[in-house]
């Protein structure tokens, strides 16, 4: 079984492992009163890759599901997100940047080790990304406009109501070998929340 495979098939399964607790926040929130269609936070984020540089805005809405375990509570929240990556052109007759649009959506799971309030926290994700046009660089050729973009983060929140977070990110874009090539990248990010 060759390496691309292996992340397929490795793909597959976490995804139909993380479908419940995708579900989670759902049944959770059935019984509220009411939609929340406004978000809980909004956020800027800038990244740097190997090839690209990254400027990302976005919302955050928080799900009324949490769980406490032995060390922390467990939340989590959905995060839509829209950024802009520039890299080096990928044709060799001028010296060019090219522009690419980020449009995701992800589902994001939050341990807090010391409990509620503001205080330290480590979060993993995984969402569905488009990238307009097709992200190429002079060393990297996506072939598809639909990618995973996977992310591990450790962070702080901060401030009377927890009101401000910081977290450095590592974030991996991918399509999980649906099409080759699938060269990937991955970006380290520092971001800014602020909760309303």
């Amino acid at each position: 079984m060759n390496t691309n495979n292996i992340r397929w098939t490795l793909s597959r399964h976490a995804l139909a492992a993380a479908l419940p607790l995708l579900l989670l926040p759902v049944a959770a929130q059935a019984g509220d009163t009411g939609p929340r269609w406004a978000p809980t936070r909004v956020f800027v984020q800038l990244g740097v890759a190997e090839h690209a540089n990254a400027a990302v805005v976005g919302a955050v809405w928080d799900w009324s599901w949490q769980r406490d375990v032995g060390w922390g509570r467990l939340t989590g929240y959905w995060d839509i997100s829209f950024g802009r990556w520039a890299s080096e052109s990928d044709d060799s007759t001028t010296s060019s940047h090219a522009w690419v649009t980020q449009l995701g959506i992800t589902p994001v799971l939050r341990l807090h080790p010391g409990g509620p309030g503001p205080g330290w926290y480590v979060e993993a994700g995984i969402g569905a990304n488009v990238l307009l046009p097709i992200y190429r660089t002079e060393d990297k050729r996506f072939s598809t406009k639909f990618n995973f973009g996977d992310h591990l983060a450790v962070g702080r929140t901060f401030g009377d109501r927890g009101e401000h977070d910081v977290a450095v990110r590592f974030q991996h874009f991918s399509n999980a070998g649906i099409k080759e090539p699938n060269p990937g990248e991955d970006f380290l990010q520092l971001r800014y929340s602020h909760r309303f």
